[in-house]
């Protein structure tokens, strides 16, 4: 199954309807957003493509009613860190890594907060950042089937 890895859209709906169509387009079958939606009408313009989301809020999503659109809107949503199992993969979603976080029992984990992107292991879990919608069309593709991730930037 394939799946779209989005963060740090700051309300760049452009750039979120021109990936959402790409994911459209290749068939994903759920959208994860680390955070920093921004606004409503962003996260609004994600759920008129009808693909499941699960998110997380980040450090900008300080409005109430966007706090209330994800928690009824998304598929899953937690507003700190989400873990969630799809397609045999147990994936965990969150804004900005803190040393105190428990990652047990998961695959991957997807996070945002820095813009940028990385995949790295440590411990044998992998670590995802997608890049950030904000500085143009950042995300990453990520693949239940071999646990494996593609980054594209700027399709």
């Amino acid at each position: 199954m394939k799946i779209l890895v989005i963060s740090d859209s700051h309300g760049q709906i452009a750039n979120l309807k021109h990936v959402l169509a790409f994911g459209q387009k290749i068939g994903v079958k759920a959208v994860v957003h680390c955070g920093d939606w921004d606004d409503l009408p962003t996260f609004e313009a994600a759920l008129s493509f009808g693909i499941p989301i699960y998110s997380v809020q980040g450090n900008a999503d300080v409005n109430q009613d966007l706090e209330n659109a994800l928690h009824f809107e998304c598929k899953k949503f937690d507003p700190y860190f989400l873990k969630f199992e799809l397609d045999g993969r147990r994936i965990g979603v969150v804004h900005r890594v803190k040393k105190d976080d428990l990652f047990e029992n998961l695959d991957i984990v997807f996070s945002g907060h820095y813009h940028s992107k990385e995949e790295k292991m440590v411990n044998f879990l992998k670590f995802v950042r997608p890049g950030a919608l904000i500085n143009g069309n950042n995300f990453a593709i990520y693949e239940t089937t071999n646990n494996e991730v593609e980054f594209i930037q700027d399709v």
